[in-house]
């Protein structure tokens, strides 16, 4: 059984690549005929075209339309020429010129029945004649009905390399159904391996399903539908024990269940625990019913640095604590106890790690019940420092939705009422004692998906908080970023998403580099301000910032730099250019926004400056939650 099992699916495999192999050739055949047939008869058209025109030379050696205007036998003869070149299979051939409007007439008509008359007009396909007309080349169109193949060939007569007419001969073959009627045996025995195919390839899956269902009963518990011990020593020889934490999980006092309730209630309790465990789980994690109400979990990390296990057991064990099961008229409220072992890799054996992950569980139960417990606890769950955070943990971060937003509100300098928030963005640790500033990741997940995955996740947080407090908010952004295509489709699609929201959003741009590529830039600044979108330029008045900006950009908003600001009530030179900066945004109606406000003279002078807009510490600090100030309050 095991080999027939391991065969089926090649097999299968074969059939299906065979089938497509053949289904391929077939079409690429019957493709091939129909060009080369197609190639035959417009050879013979082209041939035919050649034929009339050497008519035409030998007659006319002038203008082709004054001669034929004056001289109607010459007309009338060559007319009677193009008829007798008509056959069954070339119907119709016709010259036409074309009038100074553009319009495409008769000049000679080989047709023996609804013959155009001299220079009557004659609707064409102009896209097709012009690019004749004009390129003075031959070309040719055709379209396939059920009838058969309709083509019209042209060719440009030319004088002095000049277009002064266009021999049109259009005709039609029953091809189609010649085609279809030839291939007909090679479709039937295709259909015919066909569905031999399907029929073999419903077998092979029926048989593969049940070899899978066996294997799995063999490996699974009937009961909570999760791996059973004999799954696990299956996998003790196999595991890599060092890219995994293990993780042991006791009900607390279920045999008073059992005892109290009856066995059908402990039953309950084993699949409704164990579904809210798979629940709470990743799908590389292991989970497997040990024995009794003991469970076993095999946490899967990255790297062996990582320790993700207690994480996931306290939010396990949280989480059965404050769920009520309900059976009926009978409420339980049931707690676990938990043993870890968070290194396995350092024991010889995986049954010494289980082993030693077990005494840690009994240490729980011992202790009290309802707690996780190991050796390792002061290690296990620490909090990450600025210079050791990895692009791991940025990942995780995001995995396990711990990337937040803080808001940080920028005033209106005279009122001293909120107009906007900035989105700052945040780690929150996986202990959630600890917010890590962006300066400490950023870096590490420049140029990675990671950091376009974030981007997306920054804007969607920032639209779910629009959609809910109306207000604007800006997003930091770097100039590379909008020039990137795939993040700026990112932006696009959200705003695609978001388009009722998207007048909320500024987008503040940063850049410490020159950047290139400016008509692109320009392009994707011009298409996210179509949506309503405001953009702003950070930290002017430092770096590559300059005044060729407002030449290049649509700037709604200047953010000047901090450096200048927060030293703007000590240095003349700060408050100079900061000034210049201002008579300039005034004139061209940019909206500032001082950044860095840290002190009552700061925003005194920020004040007296004129300054739109200010934010800073000394106003207020970021924040998860938006602040909200009473219009009468002073900052």
């Amino acid at each position: 059984m095991k080999r027939s099992s391991f065969v089926y699916p090649f097999i299968l495999v074969f059939l299906l690549l065979a089938h497509g192999y053949l289904y391929i050739t077939f079409e690429k055949s019957q493709k091939e005929l129909s060009q080369n047939i197609n190639s035959l008869f417009i050879s013979q058209a082209q041939e035919l075209a050649h034929n009339i025109k050497y008519q035409i030379f030998s007659n006319i050696h002038t203008h082709l339309y004054r001669t034929l205007a004056k001289d109607k036998d010459l007309h009338d003869r060559l007319e009677n020429t193009l008829s007798t070149l008509t056959t069954s299979i070339y119907k119709y051939i016709y010259i036409l010129y074309k009038d100074k409007k553009g319009n495409y007439r008769y000049l000679l008509d080989g047709s023996r029945k609804d013959k155009g008359a001299f220079g009557e007009k004659l609707n064409v396909d102009k896209n097709l004649w012009d690019k004749v007309f004009t390129s003075k080349k031959h070309s040719w169109q055709y379209q396939e009905d059920l009838n058969g193949l309709l083509i019209t060939y042209l060719e440009p007569i030319l004088y002095r390399n000049q277009t002064q007419a266009i021999i049109a001969i259009d005709f039609s073959v029953d091809l189609a159904k010649d085609i279809t009627t030839a291939l007909q045996p090679l479709r039937n025995t295709f259909y015919y391996i066909f569905i031999a195919t399907f029929i073999l390839s419903i077998f092979m899956l029926w048989q593969l399903y049940n070899n899978y269902k066996v294997k799995k009963d063999a490996v699974t518990d009937p009961l909570t539908q999760t791996f059973n011990r004999h799954y696990l020593r299956n996998i003790v020889d196999t595991i890599d024990i060092s890219k995994y934490q293990i993780v042991m999980l006791d009900i607390d006092y279920f045999k008073q269940v059992n005892d109290t309730y009856g066995h059908a209630i402990g039953d309950n309790v084993l699949r409704d625990v164990s579904a809210l465990i798979k629940n709470e789980i990743r799908q590389n994690d292991i989970f497997v019913r040990y024995g009794g109400e003991e469970f076993i979990l095999f946490v899967s990390r990255k790297d062996p640095s990582q320790k993700l296990a207690y994480n996931i057991a306290q939010r396990i064990r949280k989480k059965i604590e404050q769920t009520p099961f309900t059976y009926e008229n009978l409420e339980l409220h049931i707690t676990i106890s938990v043993g870890i072992a968070c290194s396995p890799e350092h024991f010889k054996t995986i049954s010494d790690a289980i082993k030693y992950a077990d005494e840690m569980l009994y240490i729980a139960k011992r202790e009290g019940r309802n707690q996780v417990v190991s050796r390792q606890k002061d290690q296990i769950n620490p909090t990450i420092k600025d210079d050791e955070i990895t692009i791991n943990d940025v990942k995780d971060a995001l995995e396990e939705d711990r990337l937040i937003c803080y808001y940080q509100p920028i005033f209106d300098t005279q009122t001293r009422k909120i107009t906007k928030y900035e989105a700052l963005v945040r780690i929150v640790t996986n202990d959630a004692q600890k917010i890590i500033t962006p300066i400490h990741f950023l870096p590490l997940i420049l140029h990675t998906n990671l950091y376009n995955q974030m981007t997306k996740k920054v804007l969607e947080l920032v639209f779910e908080t629009i959609k809910v407090h109306q207000c604007h908010i800006s997003v930091n952004l770097n100039f590379s970023d909008i020039i990137n295509n795939d993040i700026f489709m990112l932006i696009k699609n959200e705003l695609e998403l978001h388009k009722d929201l998207a007048p909320w959003l500024i987008i503040e741009l940063l850049e410490y580099e020159e950047f290139e590529a400016k008509d692109i830039l320009l392009e994707h600044i011009t298409t996210i301000k179509s949506y309503g979108v405001q953009i702003a330029i950070d930290d002017f008045g430092s770096g590559y910032a300059n005044y060729s900006i407002f030449d290049l950009l649509d700037i709604d908003i200047i953010k000047i730099d901090g450096s200048l600001i927060k030293n703007i009530d000590k240095s003349q030179l700060a408050y100079d250019v900061v000034e210049s900066i201002i008579l300039l945004t005034k004139k061209l109606n940019i909206t500032t926004v001082a950044e860095f406000v840290h002190s009552k003279e700061v925003c005194q002078k920020v004040q007296e400056l004129g300054v739109t807009q200010m934010q800073g510490f000394y106003l207020a600090q970021p924040a998860e939650k938006l602040l909200k100030l009473k219009d009468s309050e002073d900052v």
